[in-house]
């Protein structure tokens, strides 16, 4: 019986923790809306994944179901359900045990990469929704390429606080004994 106690505060912590996560993406995301396309959320998705591996899907899906909630749940909503786990599987897939020298090119630069991508991946949710051809798809990512860009050199500068944040984050949650 004593056993199942401390795992369930530690659950509670965890969650509590993963809570606030969300809701740093989620406020910074508001905070930057006067800048277009510039934002911290694929630094923030990167830094979770890396400390947090395959917990990290709570607080982005905190942050999505947040945005949701406060921007409506529309169609523009439905491609957030993918377009972040995305960044978070190919995070997943950087090796673990990464040299600092490197972490420090290849994170910025998966990071900026994502940016590029947005409208790629946020192309085929649209073209259901819509029921678009493919050529207009591809009318839509071109006339989208220049915010894309704009979103891939923001995220490339963002994403050098990926490492920091990462070391940072961890020495947080190892010296307060939060145990996630």
């Amino acid at each position: 019986m004593g056993s199942k106690t401390p795992r369930k505060s530690a659950d509670i912590r965890e969650l509590a923790v993963f809570a606030m996560l969300g809701t740093i993406m989620f406020c910074s995301k508001i905070i930057m809306e006067v800048l277009p396309n510039i934002h911290l959320l694929g630094m923030l998705t990167m830094t979770y994944t890396v400390v947090f591996r395959r917990k990290a899907l709570i607080p982005i899906y905190i942050y999505v179901g947040l945005n949701g909630l406060y921007a409506g749940f529309s169609m523009w909503w439905v491609p957030y359900l993918y377009i972040w786990t995305i960044l978070w599987a190919v995070t997943m897939l950087l090796p673990r045990n990464m040299s600092k020298r490197w972490a420090c090119v290849v994170y910025p630069a998966v990071c900026a990469l994502h940016g590029i991508a947005f409208g790629i991946l946020y192309a085929p949710a649209q073209a259901f929704m819509f029921k678009m051809s493919l050529q207009q798809t591809a009318a839509w990512i071109i006339s989208g390429l220049p915010w894309d860009l704009l979103h891939s050199v923001g995220n490339f500068f963002v994403g050098m606080l990926i490492l920091p944040m990462c070391e940072l984050l961890k020495k947080l949650t190892n010296k307060r004994h939060i145990g996630i």
